[in-house]
């Protein structure tokens, strides 16, 4: 079978027909028509049903070839010579492309267009007549912003390029797609200005991509597995956003942007542990704001990862270090609980992580009374029954409400994950045992990479000239140049005349 898809395309076209039939195993959405266009003119015309504009198809394409100039003007021409007079003469439609072989044939096919044949040429005429349905361009849903643009990408990927393009009118602005997966065939995109980008990241970016062998691409996720340098992390080492904005941003600092077709998230690469941390909206605001809420994010990045660590190690090894007051209310609320603080804790988060798993996966219409049920009803119900201490209740839920302060979702995740080790640690050594995974988590950290890129950068390596857009941000005057760990051609973003080396 893979020596017939790899053929070349026969000059009959009932071979080809035959043939094709037999490659798509006798699908019924496949369509073939015949056409007889005067005594020595047969065509056939292929297509998948729905995956093309059916209307245009007819109103255009095959009004124009029943018109009665055509049938004249193909009629003492050879076949070769029909498909040209076709391709240049008489469809008028924008995509029009000879193919010769059946691979690339079926991949047209598959993708939409309208193929065309002619008896007695071994060629084909690919119409690009796209028509399947596509969700509209509306709100991305996992960066909202209160102020900025509230356009988001979709899962056609000429949709996302031209948003991008929308943002960035540069001619420099350079495209290239190839396709991923030997069965689903995918196209993925990169994106880049040719005069910022650095080069060597341009072509370490494509080198990772063609080096991906696999049956199925069918969303982003796939690629940022293959291509990133480390799996063994929690972290994210690749960027991922639904936000137009967000990715022209970082294209126009130098990164390389990488487009899926079948999936609103758009990768962006090379990123820093800082950017999961930084928000569209922190940029349209004044700088003053913009820094208060980024100290804001990593205050709750904090509290995710510590808060209920800390309150284990202190109720069960560091007692002293609470005020009397507060130690007699904890040890009052704790009377009655009949484990120790370490098996609280973790049955309070394994719960909580149960309820946001539901939500997310429970109807819309009944969603928020779960909520509320297993928020509300069965936190209260538990600390009645003295399974629960109110305190422990407390800081579950201001561990939760700080996780989704955190502006990317994967690194919340990370937060999620990082923190049940150091609630084990706290159990078994306290305070002593918080320091020892914070002192591994920074090593870790630190010997991060993405695409070369240290991931700890500004602060590691420091570097003063990129601390201006890192935890806080200067105001848009004081933003001259770009960040020094993408080494770009170009560093300056102001009077862009002049430039200067990384």
């Amino acid at each position: 079978m893979k020596d017939a898809v790899n053929g070349e395309l026969s000059c009959r076209l009932e071979d080809n027909d035959d043939h094709l039939y037999k490659l798509l195993g006798q699908s019924s959405d496949l369509v073939r028509k015949r056409l007889q266009l005067g005594e020595r003119t047969e065509l056939a015309i292929f297509y998948i049903d729905g995956l093309i504009d059916t209307q245009l198809l007819h109103n255009s394409i095959l009004y124009s070839l029943q018109e009665g100039r055509v049938s004249g003007l193909l009629e003492e021409l050879v076949p070769d010579g029909k498909i040209e007079m076709l391709r240049k003469r008489v469809l008028m439609a924008g995509d029009l492309t000879v193919i010769h072989d059946y691979k690339n044939f079926v991949h047209d096919l598959l993708s939409g267009n309208v193929m065309l044949m002619v008896e007695g040429s071994a060629s084909a005429l690919r119409i690009g007549l796209p028509g399947w349905e596509d969700r509209s361009v509306s709100e991305p849903t996992s960066q909202s912003v209160v102020r900025g643009p509230m356009e988001g990408f979709t899962e056609n990927l000429r949709t996302n390029t031209a948003l991008i393009r929308r943002k960035i009118k540069d001619s420099q602005l350079w495209l290239e797609t190839i396709q991923i997966g030997r069965v689903t065939q995918t196209s993925v995109s990169i994106m880049y200005l040719s005069h910022i980008a650095n080069e060597e990241l341009v072509q370490e970016v494509k080198r990772r991509l063609n080096s991906i062998d696999t049956d199925s691409i069918l969303e982003s996720g796939y690629i940022e597995e293959f291509i990133q340098d480390t799996a063994v992390t929690p972290f994210p080492t690749i960027y991922n956003s639904d936000r137009p904005d967000t990715i022209a941003a970082g294209i126009l600092e130098g990164k390389v942007a990488i487009l899926v077709d079948g999936t609103p998230f758009v990768l962006l690469a090379p990123t820093i542990f800082v950017s999961f941390f930084q928000s569209a909206e922190d940029y349209y605001q004044r700088a003053d704001i913009s820094t208060l809420l980024r100290c804001v994010r990593f205050l709750a990045f904090f509290v995710t990862l510590f808060a209920p660590a800390f309150y284990v190690a202190i109720t069960t090894y560091h007692q002293e270090m609470i005020p009397t007051n507060l130690v007699i209310s904890l040890a009052a609320q704790r009377e009655t609980v009949p484990f120790p603080a370490f098996i609280e804790a973790l049955l309070m988060e394994f719960t909580y992580e149960i309820l946001r798993e539901a939500g997310v996966r429970i109807p819309k219409n009944v969603g928020q009374a779960v909520s509320i049920v297993g928020t509300l009803v069965i936190g209260q119900a538990a600390v009645a029954a003295g399974f629960i201490s109110s305190a422990m209740v407390i800081i579950v839920s201001i561990t939760a409400i700080s996780s989704f302060v955190i502006p990317e979702a994967g690194m919340a995740i990370a937060a999620r994950i990082i923190r049940f080790v150091l609630i084990g640690l706290a159990g078994f050594m306290g305070l002593y045992g918080i320091l020892c995974g914070v002192f591994l988590l920074v090593l870790h950290l630190v010997s991060l990479r993405s695409f070369g890129v240290p991931y700890m950068s500004p602060i590691g390596p420091f570097r003063a000239a990129d601390l201006k857009d890192s935890i806080f941000r200067l105001p848009w005057p004081l933003l001259k140049t770009r960040p020094k760990e993408n080494k770009t051609q170009n560093l300056q973003r102001m009077n862009t005349s002049k430039r200067e080396e990384p």
